[in-house]
């Protein structure tokens, strides 16, 4: 089993520093005696969500990125201490471990804790997914993710339902890009404008519980266009997901600026890169009546920010930004722009020659631990799909649950294209309407 390997290898890394390395022994120890008396009650799914975890800290631990990598130990630690509390005797239930609040960790780095200035608050708190616990802990600048909300137990989902405490300099643009949600339905989820003023300290409910998409590859880098979403993977886990922006959809005779689908590989990395400006942007310059730049230094007009990571594919960067508020839109020339602090650390996490994929799908289903049919609808922007209504007919019927959703509730999601993953199980109270699969009434 992976996690039997896994605990092979971090058995062999020495350790440099005695509390870090009480954290590190205290999380081989615990899963090495799960995985020794590993029963029946403990699912596939929570092994999976204990490995990657496990995985994830033992990455930063080969990057000498000691502070993650204790916090995903500890991470670590906790799932196993809540698994057993569960499966043991009430008398003989070892007790959770106190994690301070900075120590905890969102379990998919999926909500953005980041400032105005793109630098991440120190303190951050979990996501509800896998087998983590459930936070109502609020913080300054730090989403809440499902206080209070059902557990969706699942590794195919990430991010969640929670509450935002709103910190100076911060607009409804800023969050949503922080959080990787539309700026107008976190508007119309909290009854506002998108233009009003917020006050520190607000609150702010949001969803950004969303479906990890399908994907061939089993390490590395994959996008997905309409989700604008980056998801990092290892060893078939998922241990690093953020919000981007993408290429606009927008044609014209000359140009065209969308983003491309398609395999890649990491070609190169850099710190504080030099622009240069490729023709067909210099292009646009002139014809534009604009001075025409060839290249911009490492500095604050940089649009490439601190960070770039060049692809094979032509002409397309994976970097920071100097317009983080245009995070979750479709605002480049086809490059793939990452929230200035979310780029440091994805710089950190891969490596040249690593494998990527740009995918486009506009639709993803996905089913829970416990049997619920989740759906999740997003604009067909690039125009490439027969239809949103034939994707979720074609991902419904091929895992044959036909006879299992509320197609009312299917609709629904189609036309709303909210981003988010929502419940279409029928209910057992639910007549059957299935009419609808036979037909294509795509709202896009």
């Amino acid at each position: 089993m992976k996690l039997i390997c896994l605990l092979s290898m971090t058995l062999s890394l020495s350790i440099t520093a005695a509390a870090f390395a009480d954290s590190r022994s205290d999380a081989l120890a615990v899963t090495a005696k799960l995985q020794h008396e590993l029963n029946s009650q403990i699912s596939a799914d929570e092994i999976r969500s204990i490995d990657s975890s496990l995985a994830t800290a033992e990455m930063y631990y080969q990057l000498n990125d000691k502070k993650n990598a204790e916090r995903y130990y500890r991470l670590t630690i906790q799932k196993v201490s809540l698994i057993n509390s569960r499966i043991a005797p009430p008398d003989k239930a070892e007790p959770i471990p106190i994690i301070k609040q900075e120590q905890q960790v969102n379990t998919t780095i999926d909500a953005n804790e980041a400032d105005k200035s793109g630098k991440f608050s120190k303190k951050t708190v979990p996501i509800f997914t896998e087998t983590s616990a459930p936070s109502s802990n609020l913080d300054t600048g730090v989403p809440s993710i499902n206080d209070g909300q059902e557990y969706l137990g699942s590794t195919r989902l990430t991010g969640g339902v929670g509450t935002y405490r709103v910190i100076k300099g911060d607009t409804i643009r800023i969050i949503a890009a922080k959080l990787g949600i539309s700026r107008y339905k976190l508007a119309s989820m909290n009854n506002l404008d998108t233009k009003q003023m917020l006050k520190e300290g607000q609150l702010l409910r949001y969803n950004n519980r969303r479906i990890i998409p399908e994907h061939r590859l089993k390490d590395g880098i994959v996008i997905n266009i309409p989700d604008r979403m980056l998801y990092l993977f290892k060893q078939g886990n998922m241990t690093f997901s953020t919000a981007v922006a993408l290429g606009t959809p927008t044609k014209t005779g000359q140009f065209l600026w969308q983003t491309p689908i398609g395999r890649f590989k990491i070609v190169n990395k850099a710190k504080n890169p030099t622009w240069t400006v490729p023709p067909s942007i210099q292009e646009e310059m002139r014809l534009e009546g604009k001075n025409v730049i060839t290249s911009i230094p490492p500095g604050k007009d940089n649009p490439l920010g601190k960070y770039a990571i060049k692809t094979s594919l032509p002409g397309i960067l994976i970097h920071s930004t100097t317009k983080p508020w245009s995070i979750y839109t479709y605002a480049s020339h086809g490059c793939i722009r990452v929230y200035p602090s979310r780029m440091e650390e994805l710089f950190k996490l891969v490596s040249t020659h690593s494998p990527g994929e740009i995918i486009y799908k506009p639709v993803k289903l996905a089913v829970t631990d416990d049997g619920r049919i989740l759906l999740e609808a997003h604009g067909d922007i690039y125009n490439k799909t027969e239809g949103l209504t034939a994707e979720a007919q074609m991902l419904i019927r091929r895992q044959k649950l036909e006879d299992k959703v509320d197609w009312k509730k299917v609709r629904q999601v189609i036309s709303n294209r909210n981003g988010v993953a929502e419940d279409i199980t029928k209910t057992p109270a639910e007549t059957k309407n299935n009419d609808f699969a036979k037909q294509d009434q795509s709202p896009t």
